[in-house]
C-alpha cells in the first residue's frame, strides 16, 4: 500500500486537478499550451540556487542548466531530459527532484530544455538531443555519462540512446527511465481500468500530445514510441513505475521485451512518483544514486 504521504498527494491531485488539467486533452489542451508559452520558463529557485553550483548555458539557442554539489570534482554527469508529454517545459517537481540528487545524494546534472511540440516535432526533438549528446562528447569521457529522465523525458532517453548508438557514438555508461511514455498511442485495455486512479494524466491527453510531437510522422515511428524501436546493445538501465499511472502499461512492456531492465513497480503510487516528497520517493531516489555510483 502507498504511504500515507503518496495517498494524500494522489487525492489531493485528482480532486483538484492541478496537474492533470495539462493532460486534459481536446479543445482546452491548446490553449493551455498556449497559456504555458505565455509565462516564464521555471527555473531552478534562488534557494535551490544558494545550496548548490548552478549555471545556464546555451546549445542550438535552448538553455541547458548545470546543477552539482558545491565543491564536487566528480566527472560524473547524469543527463536529464524533463517530463511534460512533450509539450511542457520543466515544472517546480522536476528542478525540486534533480535538486535533492544533487544535493542529497551528489549527482551532477546536466538538464538541457528540448524543443517542444506543438513547435517543434518529434524529428526535430530526437536531432536536438541527439546533437547535443555528440556536443556532450567532445567534453565527457562516455564513462562518466549516465542518461536519464521522466515521462516524456524517459522516451527521449530510449529514443536517444537508440539515435546514438544507431550513429556509431560510444553510449552513456547507465540508463534510468521514470514512469517513460513508450507508446504514444494509449490503447493498452488496462489503461481504461487504470485511468480514474491516475492524478496527473488522461488517455485522451497523451493521445492529443502524441499527435502533436508525432506531426507527420506515424505515431508507432520510434521516435515517437520508443518501445518500437531496437533496445539491443543499449546501457544497463533502471526503470520505475506505478500502478496508478496509466503509463505503468508501458514499462512493463519494456520489462517484457528486455527483461534485463531493473524495473521497480510501486503499487498504488501515481505517475512519475519518483521524483516526489513522498517515503517511495525518497527510497527511489537513493537507488537511482546508488545504481549511478
Amino acid at each position: 500500500m502507498p504511504s500515507l504521504t503518496a495517498r494524500i498527494f494522489g487525492f489531493v491531485f485528482r480532486t483538484t486537478g492541478v496537474f492533470k488539467k495539462n493532460f486534459a486533452g481536446g479543445p482546452s489542451m491548446d490553449a493551455i499550451i498556449k497559456g504555458a508559452r505565455a509565462n516564464p520558463t521555471e527555473e531552478p529557485s534562488a534557494k535551490m540556487q544558494a545550496k548548490l553550483n548552478i549555471t545556464r548555458e546555451e546549445f542550438e539557442g535552448r538553455g541547458v542548466w548545470h546543477i552539482a554539489p558545491i565543491g564536487s570534482s566528480s566527472p560524473k554527469r547524469l543527463i536529464y531530459w524533463h517530463g511534460g508529454g512533450y509539450v511542457y517545459s520543466a515544472a517546480k517537481p522536476h528542478w525540486d527532484f534533480l535538486g535533492t540528487m544533487a544535493l542529497k545524494h551528489g549527482v551532477a546534472i546536466i538538464a538541457p530544455l528540448y524543443p517542444l511540440a506543438p513547435e517543434a516535432d518529434a524529428k526535430e526533438t530526437t536531432d536536438f538531443a541527439l546533437s547535443f549528446y555528440r556536443h556532450l562528447l567532445t567534453q565527457h569521457d562516455p564513462a562518466n555519462l549516465a542518461m536519464g529522465g521522466d515521462s516524456a523525458g524517459g522516451g527521449l532517453t530510449a529514443a536517444t540512446l537508440m539515435a546514438a548508438r544507431d550513429a556509431g557514438l560510444p553510449l552513456p555508461a547507465k540508463a534510468i527511465l521514470i514512469c517513460p511514455w513508450l507508446v504514444a498511442d494509449p490503447s493498452h485495455p488496462d489503461q481504461a481500468i487504470i485511468e480514474p486512479r491516475d492524478a496527473i494524466l488522461t488517455r485522451r491527453g497523451i493521445t492529443d500530445a502524441g499527435k502533436l510531437y508525432a506531426r507527420d510522422l506515424p505515431t508507432h515511428d520510434p521516435r515517437v514510441s520508443p518501445i518500437n524501436g531496437n533496445w539491443d546493445g543499449l546501457p544497463p538501465m533502471l526503470m520505475f513505475g506505478g500502478g496508478d499511472d496509466i503509463l505503468v502499461t508501458d514499462a512493463r512492456a519494456l520489462k517484457a521485451k528486455v527483461p534485463s531492465v531493473d524495473y521497480v513497480e510501486e503499487a498504488g503510487n501515481m505517475h512519475v512518483w519518483p521524483i516526489f516528497i513522498f517515503p517511495e520517493s525518497r527510497r527511489a531516489q537513493s537507488r537511482m544514486a546508488a545504481f549511478l555510483a
